[in-house]
């Protein structure tokens, strides 16, 4: 049998860097990303994709600027809703696995028990709009697909919260969170190494093989962004950090152009269930980065 072709976009990103290492063991891995694609030109992506012949298309590239979404949506809209539509009608095309990943943007946070998928999505941001849009066009597109619903993605390379806490620890004495929204902070390399397996799981013969559809991705557990940051600056090294107090505040108190849903945890049973997969608590997996 042939080996497996799995094509990447979006290979330098958090998620992106990290399928790098975890899919090059699936098969024959070709990577790509902006500026040798153009993911505002349907005719690039469907250029790489016929040229690339893949049996996989794995998505994760994505606008991801939430705010800035705000003032440019139109651009959001067509990286994160009409690319995955142009990858899902070529996937359908050649009958191609397609991996994309989304976001707990697509909800409006307020239920108080975390989502499951069959929850109807009421996005908040532009930003949450323009990825309900790829998602729906996935699936409008009829071909067979694994959406991942991502939460708090942060890793030990690119912009992220993580990252940035670091930074200001170093930098501040004292830092003001944001204390009333609650989410699932979750790893890139946990992201990765969990797509990987689920498409292990999923290949013919595999305990999951033909699984299709939308699945929470993330880490157990939840906290806020406060809670967060409390916890990435007390395992932080003490040689160099400044910062002594995380004071909580409210999202009022820290207005932001884009609306951000208050509850973000989400169930990842159904993942559970279709490929025997959990990912750790948060907690566990945030201890793990930092030890890196």
């Amino acid at each position: 049998m042939p080996p497996v072709k799995i094509l990447l976009f979006g290979k330098i990103g958090q998620v992106g860097w990290e399928l790098r290492r975890t899919l090059a063991p699936l098969g024959s891995l070709a990577c790509v990303d902006f500026p040798e694609v153009d993911f505002t030109r349907p005719d690039s992506l469907r250029q790489w994709i016929r040229d690339a012949a893949p049996d996989i298309i794995v998505n994760a590239a994505a606008y991801t600027a939430v705010d800035k979404a705000e003032s440019d949506s139109s651009l959001a809209l067509q990286i994160n809703g009409e690319a995955p539509a142009v990858m899902a009608a070529e996937a359908k095309r050649r009958g191609a696995l397609l991996v994309h990943y989304s976001t707990d943007y697509v909800f409006d946070g307020a239920k108080h028990t975390p989502y499951v998928e069959e929850d109807a999505p009421n996005p908040l941001s532009a930003y949450g709009r323009s990825k309900l849009a790829g998602d729906t066009a996935i699936a409008e597109a009829g071909c067979r697909h694994l959406i991942f619903r991502l939460c708090w993605v942060y890793g030990a390379r690119g912009g992220n919260f993580m990252l940035t806490m670091m930074r200001l620890a170093r930098e501040r004495e004292t830092l003001r969170v944001v204390c009333d929204q609650v989410g699932c902070p979750t790893t890139s390399r946990l992201i990765a190494e969990t797509t990987a397996l689920a498409l292990q799981a999923a290949r013919p013969g595999g305990p999951a093989e033909g699984a299709s559809g939308v699945f929470h991705l993330c880490c157990g557990g939840q906290t806020s962004w406060h809670g967060f940051a409390s916890a990435i600056i007390a395992q932080m090294p003490a040689e160099g950090r400044k910062c002594r107090t995380v004071e909580p505040i409210t999202a009022a108190e820290y207005p932001t152009p884009a609306r951000r849903p208050a509850y973000s945890v989400m169930s990842c049973a159904k993942l559970a269930r279709t490929f025997g997969l959990a990912l750790p608590d948060w907690q566990d997996a945030l201890r793990l980065v930092l030890a890196a």
